[in-house]
């Protein structure tokens, strides 16, 4: 245990937070999937539950990897890596068709693996990462509106109008803690102001664009408004989710019914993802479900702590940016599930099953230890980094 831990660095807070969520989620999963094995009838139980535990493994083997890399690298590589994501997006949205009943707008297959890839995940990382790089580097200037533009609006606009279509909830959070972020970094108050408007006014001509051509983009602002109405008055297929959630919460009582002992999960649909939140409350009652907010709140302390500790203004505001949106995934997740907010989509981070969300969960999370494991870097040496550079060094 010693040799391993010796290997080991960053906020030990961070890790036993990390391992605690992804432990307690072996049970939630393994009980929510009953409605995958014999309602949609698609595996065991027990095979769920091993993929679950694979792609956890596999996720502390990336926040492993990731967190012994120098965090300065992480400056260069979101340059690298704009365009990528760009033609990812652009790709995933072209094949857009339906796989199991869902929106396969958001995903792409990886190959000989099976496991639906959420491009979207990937490029908020990306966009995070280059925005806190840009703040930083211009932390000394008088920032130019008309330059800023050009420089970090353009590109951030051209994936979140690529992610919009597909996943406008994900396009919201990824905007809003954007907007975080650059109030954070000292980019002029009014500036935000000038974005939020025209933010505002290029959602309105989207949706008014798909309203005049429908078959272009089918379904997407039926679904929003569909959501909506379901969220004032529950009816449709969001309303029966909500409806089920709202039993099982009823149901849980103050210590749960008892671990895999769920009834709703049986008939709430997306009850090992999007509703799992609903199905631990049903099972731990109000002291588990208080249990795993806290835990999420104490990650943000931590990763809070982090950021303050940080050596450069660029580490900081990069754990702020990636590290900020998982504590806010999580709370859109439950707030969904005890009906405060719309039905969104979003997965609760660790403890959901899935393959992206959960590397790239734990990807930021490398990223977030890299710096509270970093000692004495500068500011110039971070952001005078050739990207170029660190394909040269990794060969």
């Amino acid at each position: 245990m010693k040799s391993i831990l010796q290997h080991i660095k960053g906020d030990r807070a961070i890790w036993a937070i990390v391992t605690v969520l992804a432990i307690f989620s072996f049970m939630p999963v393994y009980s929510a999937s009953t409605n995958l094995v014999y309602v949609v009838g698609n595996g065991s139980t027990l095979g769920h539950l091993v993929k679950h535990v694979v792609l956890l493994i596999t996720g502390f083997a990336i926040i492993y990897g990731t967190h012994k890399i120098p965090y300065r690298y992480f400056s260069g590589g979101s340059v690298i890596m704009l365009p990528v994501v760009i033609l990812l997006l652009i790709f995933t949205l072209a094949q857009g068709k339906v796989v199991e009943g869902a929106n396969a707008s958001r995903w792409i297959r990886i190959p000989f693996v099976g496991i639906g890839f959420q491009t979207s995940t990937l490029a908020g990382l990306v966009l995070m990462v280059y925005v806190a790089r840009y703040l930083a580097k211009n932390k000394e200037k008088v920032i130019s509106f008309k330059e800023s533009l050009s420089q970090l609006w353009l590109p951030v606009g051209a994936i979140l109008l690529l992610v919009l279509p597909a996943n406008f909830s994900t396009t919201a959070m990824f905007f809003s803690m954007i907007l975080l972020v650059s109030y954070i970094g000292g980019y002029p108050l009014k500036y935000i102001g000038y974005i939020l408007f025209i933010s505002l006014f290029s959602l309105l001509f989207f949706i008014l664009v798909v309203k005049a051509f429908p078959d272009a983009m089918p379904n997407r602002i039926n679904t929003w408004q569909s959501r909506l109405e379901s969220f004032s008055k529950p009816n449709g297929q969001e309303g029966y989710q909500v409806e089920k959630a709202k039993i099982a919460i009823a149901t849980g009582g103050m210590i749960g019914k008892g671990p895999g002992k769920s009834v709703q999960k049986n008939f709430l649909p997306q009850s090992s993802s999007d509703f799992i939140y609903a199905i631990i409350v049903e099972e731990y009652g109000l002291i588990g479900a208080l249990l795993v907010v806290f835990i999420y709140f104490l990650l943000m302390f931590r990763i809070l702590i982090t950021a303050k500790k940080a050596n450069t203004i660029f580490a900081t505001l990069m754990v702020v940016g990636v590290g900020i949106p998982i504590v806010f995934q999580a709370i859109v997740n439950m707030a969904v599930a005890v009906n405060v907010l719309p039905v969104t989509g979003q997965t609760l981070p660790l403890i959901s099953s899935g393959g992206t969300s959960i590397w790239m969960t734990c990807f930021a999370l490398g990223m977030i230890l890299s710096v509270s494991a970093s000692k004495n870097e500068t500011e110039e040496t971070i952001l005078d980094d050739n990207p170029l550079d660190i394909l040269h060094e990794t060969v």
